[in-house]
């Protein structure tokens, strides 16, 4: 998935920047659409770029890939400079693991550098259904309905989707066939690098102590969402320290805050966003989860179940045109709720619940019904997301929908 749109985009601009996760798979992406790497990470290469950056790339061949830009800021105003003089297309792809704003007041790629986020793996991709002419699932559900949707003849039951989001989609997990001892060793390996390497060279005030433990905090309440003096007191920090945390998590593209829908035809709706970590093993790592211990806890199932399926819709999001949005919707009081709602454009909104449970009925999609009756013609569709088998109706554009359906 992530190939092929970085192709269309290096054919059609001059400079593309990668973001994401570290080890989500950046570099392997941009090196099959370049002729050098350079490793800024590499202290004799980042001496010579922070020297002089200019003289540098002019030394590079062409398309270059700047690997770990982040740790030579430098280069992203040289980047400019030469795409000011020389629009051609596919010259740099610039691949880290940092937002770029961190490192400039003004941001020098505006109308220069265009932007392609990655994520860890999803299951279409581990799985290898790459079809570039198949719509992507919230396409097909927006206009058809379920009726371009399949299941396979195996669908996975609770516990493979447990499996699954305690994997989660790092290349380095996904791909290889580690023991659980392995994977989590990997995993807290992560997150160690990130609290002591990579937190620290963003913010040396920092105490990776307490960040840590912010970090499990937030991992236990992975796609809840709990009140922001919830997660303060759990963790024992302040509000600031917390705020600082959550900018700091989102800049290394570790944290996904999933903002509040607003409506002006609805009243009463709260404003605080919904926390996901972006990987979902690595969540489980973080907050110490393994296989057991969620089977045994139905709301662990249900946040588990509900972060697997948020992940799977986030690549398809990036590549579609015009791009959704993201929002998930809570009425004061919790009297009504809605996982997610995708607006689509023009005002049409998808909605979606997420239920680890195998046969949902009416009463799992009252909400999307509310919601589906005061929107009227702008509700293009809804379903309860299962982990089931079988794909059938629950009411008037509103469905029921193994998870499996979005990558099969």
């Amino acid at each position: 998935m992530a190939d092929r749109y970085l192709a269309e985009l290096c054919a059609d601009f001059p400079a593309v920047m990668i973001t994401g996760p570290r080890a989500a798979g950046k570099t392997t992406t941009a090196a099959q659409q370049v002729e050098q790497i350079v490793a800024l990470d590499q202290p004799g290469v980042a001496a010579a770029y922070r020297a002089d950056p200019d003289a540098a790339l002019r030394r590079a061949g062409r398309p270059v890939l700047l690997d770990e830009w982040q740790e030579v800021p430098e280069v992203l105003p040289a980047v400019k400079r030469v795409v000011d003089r020389d629009g051609t297309a596919g010259q740099f792809i610039l691949a880290g693991s940092v937002r770029a704003e961190l490192f400039n007041e003004t941001w020098a790629g505006t109308g220069r550098i265009v932007r392609m986020s990655m994520y860890p793996l999803v299951e279409r991709e581990l799985r290898g259904i790459l079809d570039p002419e198949r719509p992507a699932f919230l396409a097909r559900l927006a206009t058809s309905g379920t009726d371009e949707l399949v299941v396979p003849p195996k669908a996975p039951a609770i516990d493979d989707y447990v499996a699954m989001a305690l994997r989660g989609g790092f290349p380095e997990v996904a791909y290889r066939d580690r023991s659980d001892r392995a994977r989590t060793t990997w995993l807290t390996s992560y997150l160690d690098d990130l609290v002591t390497r990579d937190a620290a060279a963003l913010d040396t005030a920092k105490d990776p102590v307490k960040l840590r433990r912010y970090l499990s905090v937030l991992a236990l309440n992975n796609a809840g969402t709990p009140s922001d003096a919830t997660l303060y007191r759990a963790a024992d920090v302040n509000a600031k320290t917390a705020a600082g945390y959550d900018h700091l998590l989102r800049s290394l593209y570790v944290l996904d805050v999933v903002p509040a829908w607003t409506s002006n035809r609805l009243s009463r709706l709260i404003k605080q966003g919904k926390r996901y970590m972006v990987d979902s093993g690595l969540a489980a790592a973080a907050a110490g989860l393994d296989g057991p211990t969620v089977l045994g806890d139905p709301d662990l199932v249900g946040r588990c179940f509900d972060a697997l399926a948020t992940a799977q819709l986030r690549p398809e999001i990036v590549m579609s045109q015009p791009r959704p949005a993201l929002h998930h919707l809570r009425v004061e009081g919790g009297r009504r709720e809605v996982d997610l709602v995708v607006e689509i454009g023009a005002s049409r909104v998808i909605g979606l619940e997420f239920k680890a449970g195998s046969a949902p009925g009416g009463d799992d999609a009252k909400h999307l019904f509310w919601l589906r009756d005061e929107l009227g013609k702008d509700f293009a569709a809804g379903a309860v997301v299962h982990s089931g088998s079988a794909i059938y109706k629950l009411g008037e554009r509103v469905h029921a929908i193994p998870l499996c359906a979005i990558w099969s």
